[in-house]
This record gives C-alpha cells, structure tokens and sequence, in this order.
C-alpha cells in the first residue's frame, strides 16, 4: 500500500517507543485476514469453534480484570479542566503523554506491532473520517477488521485527504493500575494502554466514533451520536428513518434489527446501524445520518431467537464471540440463548453446570460481526449521503414513572428530555448493576467535551433546522405491582414505532399531559396482545406525584454545570415543574 508521509513518520515514532519486534501493516484483504486468524489460533489468542455449526468463528477470552469499558480510567486531555466538564474525568494532557509514555515505553518487546488503517463513513462522503490504529493485539486487528472499512479503502481516503485520527493501543501487562484510555481532541489523538477488551481497546468505536467526533462535530456543525439508525417500511413501500439513543443494554439492537410481530404483514425493519450515528444538516433543511461503523459489537447475553432472530442469524458464521460459554461440542451458549446445557466451559474456561451458581457467559459478553450478514441490513449503510431521519427517540430502562412513549413538544424540549435521560445501569460499563443515573443522551461515558456545551450545540442545531425530527421518550421496561413487566417488548416494539410514525405524518391521536404528548390508548395498535386495560393504563399513565423525585434529580444534576447549563435547559426544568404542580395526582 502507498502511505502517506506524515503516518509513515508516526509509525516509525511509535515503533521507537513500544520497541515492537516487528511491524505488519495491514491492508484488510481476505487473504490477510485468513492469515491473521490462523496465527490467533495457533497463539491461543482466539479458539476455534465448530466449523460446521459456525462456519468461520472463532471464541476470545478476555483477562477477568478487563472485560468491560473502565470509564473510571477513561480521560479527556485538553488544555482547560472546565472544557471536560465536571462529567468527564480529565488529565492535563502533558502529565498524560509522560505518564502513558512510560507504559508504552518497550510494551511491544517480543510482539508484532500491527498498523491498521481504517475509514469510519462510506468513501468519499462528506461524513467520512480516516483513523490509524497502531496496536500489538491480533484480536484487535481482527476485530477492527468487521467495525470499520479496514485497509486500502481507508489509505486512498488518506492519501486523498492528509488527515487522520492517530490510536496508539497497547495491551502492556493489562495491569488495571496501569490501564487508561486518553483522548486528546486537540491532537486528533487517542491513547489506550493495558487493556484489550473491545471499548477501551476498538480506537475506531467509542474513542473515535463519538468522543473525538462529539468534538469535531462541534466545531463544523454536526452531531456525533450514541444511536441506532434504522428504516421503517410500512406495506406501502413508503420508508421512514428514525434515530434511537439508547443506554447499553436496553434493549437498541435488539430494536435496530427488530422483526416485525405477526399481526405486521408487510412491514419491515431495515438495520442501517446499531450504536452509532453521524447526523448532518442538508440543504432541505433535515438532519441526513450514517452508520460510521461497518459491523457490530453486540451484547450476547439474551440475544435469541425469540428476542433478536436477525442478530441470532448473523452471528452463525464469520463471527468473533468474546466472553461466552463454550460448550462440548465446541458451539456457543450465554444465558438466554436457549435451554441451558447440562455442562459447558464457563467464559473463563472452566468446568461449569447449572449448579454452579454463576452465569456462564459473562454479563458484558459480545459478537463481533459484519453488517452485511444481517438479514435486516440496508443498502441505504453505504449511501454517501446517508438518510434523512423524521424522528429521535430516547430510551432507557426504567421499572416505574415514566411511560411506555410521548412526544416533546418541540426541539428545544427533545433536548431537554435526552439531557436528563436516566436509565438503570447494566453490565457494559464496571460498577454496580441496577443503580438509576443520569445518562443524557445515552451520552454520559462519550462526550468529548463539556456536556452542558454539547446540550447548547443540540439547542443550537434546532435553530439551524427548518425541519427538525420529531423527538420522544420510549421506555420497554415498566413494571407493574408484581414487578413482572408491562410490555412484552421484542417485535412488538413496531407498535410503538407506528405510532411515532404517525405523530411525523401529522396524524396520530395524541393527548398533551405536563410530560409530553402521549398516545391514547385507542391510537396504539393493541389487536392480539394480552394486555388487560388497567396494564395499558399504567403503561400510559403520568402520575404528578411521582415526578417529584425527578424534578429533584434533575435540579441537581443541571446544577452540577454551573453557568455553563444552556438557559434553554433550564426554561424546560421550570416548565415542567410548574406544569407538573398544575395537575393533581392520580389516586
């Protein structure tokens, strides 16, 4: 491949430091991959699967101390604290270079250093971006090779344009005292060192994708997103593109590959993207999105069938499977995959059975696979231009108070309702399950920059709009008394999505509550689901009373950024309140 002068010199610099034994650039072809899979097999570093039940995959077991994000050693480096704002963990970017320098110092000896070149975006569109991820580990190149447009399709971009992002990744010792991913806006630079799993170790992903773009988009008027894009076809061939942001966990691939229940003849899911959207303003006055990314890196744990039958399908050939069982006839298993196996080797490798009292398949345990073995991939992934989006919707996980869906009033209020998202925290990120925290946006680990900088540029982003998507709040996991929950999720989320579809359309029965606007009961298509009145009731229901405790949350949580909190996010908060006291409570 021909390189560009300033990478070649970079390289050369970083080889210097890591002092690798040798150095492989990688040029993302078939015949390389191959290559590159034997020699993870012969290290240990992947084990061969069943070739005739999963042609092509292969399983990866991570270190037990490094098997999700560590946001808490996860920092933002640029010149002024006050910029990483007080969401983020900051580092002054000299003390960073020094301290990381010195793990990296000779962390390659004895190992291969491998140059992946990778193209974030469809070639030659406005929204694409180049980066170059140095790094000694064989599951990181592989897996760089499904995430992203690995190779010459990234060094013709380059070599056209000069600029790229520049990820210096090394596992080192994996020593947690010694691990942190650093980002350096300023530089167009990240640095990640003593870990390998996927997060802190995939640059491409949330280094790249969302915490230097956040920036980036910023400065040149865009939005770098934590969201699943995906096209609705109803039976009239008519397609509508929504945006989801959705907190790890909570239920977005399963919707950004969702099937269509039954009762749905003639419609349809189209996968443009699971996790990450690029959105652009264009001269129709809309926002266009893509999906930078080209593959997925999704949760095991509860993927099925029954749950995520595209997702299921996918990841049966040419597929890297981190952190799950393994069982006797060398297939797959994680909990809620199927009948548990009788007997099985648990992610660390262990004997395990169903008396063992732990899960077999970690929590955070993924699939690594391209976007094109989905069957609900959409051709409209590689349009340069990406598609235009009608609609945002916020999710989360929350047992009780807020309801099934509504709608914000208006731009300015949808940005209100992604800053103060909450969601109860899963397995994806280190700390404790099931604890209720802000995540605005889905955003909360992933900005680059000051939050309360990035709600004003959303506000502002409205402004700059003649037709901005219509924003909601969907939220599958109410509760009712019993603590079973209200929805039954899954497929049936496309009467949710109906609905929202209508609201874009100008039609759709709606009734206006202190929250939002809410479907009547009358406007959701029901037919066929055993779901008694007083569930659906409670699935739509805004009881003032249990707001309060949200209105405090979300005081304190505003004032945490001081000044800097956008006055239009404040306008909202006291709007809501007040609207809120207006109402009585529901008995």
């Amino acid at each position: 491949m021909e390189t560009h002068s300033s990478l070649s010199t970079w390289v050369e610099e970083s080889a210097q430091l890591c002092e690798p034994d040798r150095v492989v650039w990688c040029d993302g072809s078939r015949e390389e991959r191959e290559r590159l899979i034997e020699q993870a097999l012969s290290a240990g570093e992947l084990l061969g699967l069943n070739e005739h039940e999963l042609p092509g995959c292969t399983l990866h077991r991570s270190n037990p101390n490094d098997v999700a994000r560590t946001e808490g050693l996860t920092f933002i480096c640029c010149p002024k604290k006050e910029d990483a704002g007080p969401t983020n963990n900051w580092m002054d970017p000299a003390e960073a270079y020094r301290r990381l320098s010195a793990i990296f110092d000779g962390s390659m000896r004895g190992r291969t250093m491998y140059v992946v070149p990778f193209l974030m975006g469809p070639p030659g569109s406005v929204f694409a971006k180049v980066g170059v991820e140095i790094t000694d580990s064989l599951y990181v190149a592989l897996n760089m090779g499904l995430m992203t447009r690995m190779g010459r399709v990234a060094m013709e971009q380059l070599n056209a344009s000069g600029e790229f992002t520049r990820g210096l990744h090394s596992r080192a010792d994996l020593n947690p005292d010694r691990r942190y991913i650093c980002h350096f806006p300023q530089d167009n630079t990240i640095w990640s060192v003593g870990s390998g799993y996927g997060g802190n170790a995939l640059l491409s992903k949330k280094c790249l994708a969302l915490r230097l773009a956040s920036v980036l988009g910023r400065e040149q008027g865009w939005l770098a997103e934590h969201m699943l894009i995906v096209g609705v076809e109803d039976p009239s061939g008519k397609i509508t593109y929504l945006c989801g942001a959705f907190p790890s966990a909570c239920g977005k691939t399963n919707l950004a590959m969702l099937v269509p229940p039954e009762r749905f003849k003639g419609w349809r899911v189209w996968t443009v993207g699971d996790d990450i959207a690029w959105l652009r303003p264009a001269p129709d006055g809309r926002l266009y999105a893509v999906n930078p990314e080209a593959g997925f890196f999704g949760v095991a744990p509860g993927t099925s069938m029954k749950s995520n039958p595209n997702a299921a399908l996918a990841v049966r050939r040419n597929t890297i499977f981190t952190n799950v069982a393994m069982k006797p006839d060398r297939t797959v298993w994680w909990e809620g995959l199927e009948d548990s196996p009788s007997e099985c080797l648990n992610w660390k490798g262990q004997y395990w059975t169903p008396q063992s009292g732990q899960p077999a398949a970690h929590p955070n345990s993924r699939f690594t696979v391209d976007i094109h073995q989905a069957p609900s991939y959409s051709p409209e992934w590689d349009n340069p231009n990406g598609v235009p989006i009608s609609a945002i919707l916020f999710g989360s996980r929350r047992a009780s108070v807020v309801p099934l869906v509504y709608e914000a009033f208006n731009w300015q209020h949808g940005t209100f309702l992604g800053a103060t998202l909450s969601s109860e925290t899963t397995a994806a990120a280190t700390g404790q399950v099931g604890v209720v925290r802000r995540d605005p946006f889905a955003m909360l680990p992933f900005c680059g920059y000051n939050m309360a900088d990035y709600f004003g540029h959303w506000v502002q982003m409205g402004k700059n709009l003649s037709q901005p998507p219509r924003v909601f709040r969907v939220n599958w996991f109410r509760r009712g008394a019993d603590g079973k929950f209200l929805w039954p999720g899954f497929g049936e989320n496309l009467r949710v999505l109906q609905w929202i579809i209508q609201r874009c359309d100008g039609v759709g029965e709606a009734r206006e509550t202190p929250i939002g606007f809410l479907p009547r009961p009358s406007a959701l298509d029901l037919e066929g689901l055993e779901l008694s009145q007083s569930a659906t009731e409670e699935l739509l229901s805004v009881n003032p009373l249990h707001w309060g405790g949200a209105l405090e949350s979300q005081q304190q949580f505003l004032e945490k950024f001081g000044e800097r909190m956008p006055r239009e996010m404040w306008d909202e908060h006291h709007a809501l309140a007040k609207r809120l006291s207006s109402q009585p409570p529901v008995p």
